[in-house]
C-alpha cells in the first residue's frame, strides 16, 4: 500500500538522523529505519526470483522503487557515509530500471565515500557505474534509438579516478564517441556537425587506445570521413 505524504516524509527524516548518527564506513544495521528497509529489500527480492523475464524484472524494480525514494533521500541529504546496503542496491536498481540520472545521484555519494557494493555483485562500485550506463547507451544505440550524451558525461566524470579494466573503460568512451557521432544527420548538415563528430573522434580515439578490439575502429572511419567532408564543403 503506497505511503501518505506525511508517512514518507517521516521516513526520510528518520532515515536522515539515522544516517547522520552512523560514521563514515560504519554498517547502518541496527538503524530502525534501515532495518525496515532491510526487511522490505528482502520482501522485494523474494518477489524478483519468482520471474523469469529479465524486462520482467526490470519492469517491477520501476514499480518498487518509489517504496524506497524516502529512505534514499533521507541518507542522500545527511549521510556521512555509512555502509548501506539498500543505497547500492537501488542505485543499481535504478539503473536496471532506466532511471540512469537517479542511479547517478546515488552514485555520486556512493562512490565520494566509499561505499562498497554488497558481496553479490562481483565488480567495484566504479566499474559497475562505468559499464552499467555505457552498456544502456550503446544497447539503445543498437536498437535505433537515442540516449542522453550528459548521462554518459556524468558517469564519467564520477568513475574518473576509479580503477576497473581498460576494456569497461574503453566501453564507456566507445559510447561516448557513438553517441557523439549519432547526434549527426548527414541529410540535415548543420554548423553543429563539427564539433559533434570532433567530439565523437576525441572518445573513440581514446577507446581504441584502452581496447584495440572494442569496436570502434570502423566508427572512427566514419567520423574521419564525414569531419573530411565537412571540411571540404567550408573551404
Amino acid at each position: 500500500m503506497a505511503l501518505s505524504l506525511a508517512q514518507r516524509t517521516q521516513q526520510r527524516k528518520r532515515a536522515a538522523a539515522a544516517a547522520a548518527a552512523t560514521p563514515q564506513n560504519q554498517p547502518m544495521a541496527g538503524s530502525g529505519a534501515y532495518e525496515l528497509q532491510m526487511a522490505q529489500l528482502h520482501q522485494h527480492y523474494q518477489q524478483l526470483k519468482g520471474i523469469q523475464s529479465g524486462q520482467g524484472k526490470e519492469e517491477l524494480k520501476a514499480k518498487l522503487l518509489p517504496d524506497y525514494a524516502p529512505y534514499v533521500a533521507g541518507v542522500l541529504a545527511s549521510g556521512q557515509g555509512a555502509q548501506d546496503e539498500v543505497l547500492t542496491t537501488v542505485m543499481v536498481w535504478r539503473f536496471d530500471a532506466g532511471d540512469y540520472q537517479g542511479g547517478l545521484e546515488i552514485a555520486a555519494y556512493v562512490l565520494e565515500h566509499g561505499l562498497t557494493m554488497p558481496d553479490r555483485f562481483a565488480r567495484t562500485t566504479g566499474c559497475l557505474v562505468a559499464e552499467e550506463v555505457a552498456e544502456a547507451a550503446l544497447k539503445a544505440l543498437k536498437a535505433g534509438g537515442t540516449f542522453d550524451i550528459s548521462v554518459l558525461a556524468e558517469a564519467d566524470r564520477l568513475t574518473a579516478g576509479e580503477d576497473m579494466p581498460d576494456e569497461v573503460r574503453a566501453k564507456l568512451m566507445l559510447a561516448m564517441g557513438r553517441v557523439a557521432a549519432a547526434q549527426v544527420d548527414p541529410d540535415k548538415p548543420n554548423p553543429a556537425d563539427v564539433h559533434s563528430l570532433e567530439v565523437a573522434r576525441h572518445f573513440l580515439t581514446r577507446a581504441l587506445e584502452l581496447h584495440a578490439k572494442c569496436g570502434g575502429k570502423r566508427d572512427l572511419e566514419l567520423v574521419d570521413r564525414q569531419l573530411k567532408k565537412h571540411v571540404g564543403q567550408s573551404d
